[in-house]
């Protein structure tokens, strides 16, 4: 486990938040997990890491790890102009990770709040969601609510969101 790990690990105990902990090759997307076929519990999460056009508002999308999310649609729901993928700069400066290596927990490193955090309306039924400790070679599977724990006390307040899919 890395220091960055260590830290988080703490602040989870801190936080009286437990998890189920998974060692794996480092896995990118969510269709490398799946092409290994790897057994873990928990629903699979895709992390988004968004910008709108002009690069002044940041998102961090949770969705279903299956969906092809619009970002056309999914701007002109939200009221904003031209949601696109956010650069490898962009995602390292805000939540202080690699690509491949986003998650719920990257929300850590967002120590000035410039992150939005947006909640596909349906993960909610999922009590155990998967998420990477700013690594992509293990995973933590930690339960919903605590999750929600985590996040208050970051300063991150999730909207829901029903995805628009291609």
């Amino acid at each position: 486990m890395n220091k960055e790990q260590v830290k988080l690990k703490a602040l989870l105990s801190t936080l009286s938040i437990e998890f189920k902990s998974y060692e794996h090759e480092p896995l990118p997307t969510c269709t490398d997990a799946q092409r290994l076929g790897l057994k873990r519990s928990g629903v699979q999460i895709k992390n988004l890491f968004l910008r709108d056009n002009r690069g002044k508002q940041h998102i961090l999308c949770l969705t279903r790890a299956q969906l092809k999310v619009n970002l056309k649609a999914l701007s002109s729901q939200q009221k904003l102009s031209r949601l696109g993928l956010a650069s490898p700069e962009r995602l390292d400066k805000y939540l202080g990770v690699k690509p491949g290596c986003v998650s719920a927990l990257s929300l850590v490193n967002d120590i000035n709040n410039s992150v939005e955090l947006w909640l596909d309306s349906g993960l909610l039924n999922e009590l155990e969601w998967q998420c990477h400790p700013l690594e992509n070679d293990k995973t933590w599977v930690i339960q919903q609510y605590d999750l929600y724990t985590f996040w208050r006390h970051t300063g991150h307040y999730p909207k829901v969101v029903d995805i628009p899919c291609l």
